[in-house]
């Protein structure tokens, strides 16, 4: 998308999520041996949509898309790469932030979509640190501010320059009046383990701190003076590369280009079809299952490459959520169908489960399955599954269902063919017992069934066999099972009572009710976190006239309500 294509300051938005490192603007990659470094260097005249320029290695949501497609390019297709720098390649500066002409001219949508995806972005590399043994280290090699240092705070390890000026900052609250959009009131104190009031103290100066401060705070790791910067970057990006058990030598899997046609009724690719009925409000997703018998083991899969069913349709799951979430926000209800096989759902589950436990590929496919599920569960759309004769909710795709506010189960035949004896099912496998966690650690079985241990052993119990809606409402896996004469009335109505309700209450309610029992640090960043931001947002103190963001550089103080509420 160019600087003259909509964005957030027009009413047509169209953003595409699609790049390649050979037409990045922002970003330099480049690959050498065990380590790849990540250099960012903004062109303040590439923002996204006109108004702003991003000055200081400022950034915008398209800045971010470029860092999101380097990340997963580095886990798939350089599967020899163990540590990743992120430094800068303009000197004296790291980052400055997210650009603030363009949060003060965004409407609020775009504000929490772009926040969001950030999140999401950041998240993604430390699940890779963590899972797939690349580990992020920030080269800070100047002044480092707000989502910059933010930026910092999602790597592992920190090396900051110690040359008397450049400094690491949250300075949102005492200049902006809003709070770090990505997580770094959260990280300082859960990740970094930040004394409380030394967190409170370094987010209420605008000027940061620099130096041994930094370092005996917990804020950075280490120190290096200029002319030993590079040096001790190189030296400690070897260390952690060292711990990894990345395989060396493996050929990675090239993220081809999707193949995807889009019109204004919708979006189809090869395995997903999005179809919008906008009087309704709604989006009709269908997830198409595999049409071939799986590969049968983890080397053959990985000659499929891109193609391999499990990665492409998740590939194209992903694709489709950000750009309904960015492009299309009065589309407030997602219907999430499947069509296919469930054995062969199965069978293809069972090909990657089995080698992810030694192979690099079926690790990473696993993992950014459960990334885009992640996706989707803080995705702020009413979700409602619907379970049809012909459908393949099981495994792998079951998830999707249990992702859902809503699951309903058609008890009879096809609409289309009542004299058929096809019924529809729901089939559990091993993968819903833990493979693909929540934000709050849990799967999705156990965030539906909180505390019900014995009844989570049932339906273990059950695991692997189709089940028919009675059982599947018996369980609890499907909150209705009307038959097919009730069907088309039923469905309608839930539908059309969605849409009667506030989207404001809608968002809320659902947040609270996906994200049961443990807080993480990532259920602190997309619920407690962004639920203070998106009402600081909303407030004058910020978005006013005379609010803080507004009068950011003009050289005019910001006049604030003093009422606390």
């Amino acid at each position: 998308m160019t600087a003259t294509e909509a964005g957030p300051l027009t009413d047509s938005p169209a953003v595409s999520f699609d790049r390649h490192p050979e037409n990045y603007r922002h970003w330099r990659l480049r690959v050498e041996g065990p380590v790849a470094w990540l250099e960012l260097d903004v062109d303040a005249h590439g923002g996204l949509v006109p108004g702003y320029e991003l000055k200081l290695n400022s950034y915008d949501l398209g800045v971010d898309i470029e860092l999101y497609d380097a990340t997963q390019r580095l886990r798939f297709e350089h599967p020899g790469v163990r540590t990743v720098v992120v430094t800068s390649a303009k000197d004296g500066v790291f980052c400055a932030g997210a650009n603030i002409r363009m949060l003060a001219g965004s409407p609020h949508e775009w504000k929490v979509n772009f926040c969001k995806f950030t999140n999401e972005t950041r998240n993604g590399m430390e699940d890779a640190t963590a899972h797939s043994g690349q580990t992020y280290l920030a080269a800070v090699n100047g002044a480092c501010a707000g989502g910059g240092y933010e930026l910092a705070l999602a790597c592992e390890h920190i090396v900051l320059v110690d040359d008397n000026s450049s400094t690491v900052a949250l300075p949102e609250v005492p200049l902006l009046g809003v709070l770090p959009g990505t997580g770094g009131l959260t990280r300082l104190v859960d990740k970094r383990r930040v004394r409380r009031d030394r967190a409170d103290v370094f987010a209420t100066r605008s000027d940061g701190l620099r130096g041994r401060t930094a370092v005996d705070w917990g804020l950075v790791d280490e120190l290096a003076p200029r002319r030993e910067f590079a040096e001790t970057v190189a030296r400690r990006a070897a260390e952690l590369a060292r711990r990894s058990d990345r395989p060396a030598g493996a050929e990675g899997v090239a993220l081809t280009p999707l193949r995807r046609a889009e019109t204004p009724d919708g979006l189809t690719y090869p395995h997903l079809t999005a179809r919008y009925d906008r009087a309704a409000g709604t989006v009709e997703l269908t997830v198409h299952g595999p049409d071939t018998d799986p590969p049968p083991d983890a080397a053959a899969l990985r000659a499929q490459g891109a193609e391999s069913w499990l990665l492409a349709v998740t590939r194209e799951l992903d694709d489709a959520i950000l750009r309904l979430r960015t492009n299309e926000t009065e589309l407030g209800t997602w219907v999430l169908r499947t069509s296919g096989d469930p054995r062969r759902v199965l069978a293809h589950e069972r090909t990657v489960l089995a080698g992810a436990a030694d192979d690099w590929l079926c690790n990473e496919i696993l993992h950014y399955y459960k990334r885009t599920l992640k996706r989707l569960d803080v995705t702020s759309r009413s979700l409602v599954a619907l379970v049809e004769p012909g459908g393949c909710f099981a495994g792998a795709l079951a998830e999707l269902a249990l992702a859902c506010d809503r699951q309903y189960m058609l008890d009879g035949p096809p609409l289309d063919d009542e004299d058929s004896d096809e019924r529809a099912t729901f089939t559990l496998s091993e993968a819903n017992f833990g493979a693909f966690p929540m934000g709050n650690g849990l799967s999705r079985l156990e965030s539906r069934f909180y505390g019900a241990e014995e009844h989570l052993g049932w339906l273990r119990r059950e695991s692997g066999r189709p089940l028919p809606p009675a059982e599947a409402l018996e369980l609890g896996l499907v909150t209705d099972a009307p038959d097919d004469i009730d069907w088309p009335d039923e469905i309608r109505l839930v539908l059309e009572g969605r849409a009667a309700l506030s989207p404001d209450a809608l968002t809320g309610m659902e947040a609270n009710h996906r994200f049961v029992g443990p807080e993480t640090i990532e259920t602190k960043i997309f619920g407690r976190l962004s639920a203070w931001q998106n009402w600081v947002f909303h407030r004058p103190n910020a978005s006013g006239p005379e609010g803080a963001l507004r009068r950011y550089g003009t050289g005019l103080k910001a006049v604030f309500d003093r009422k606390r509420v």
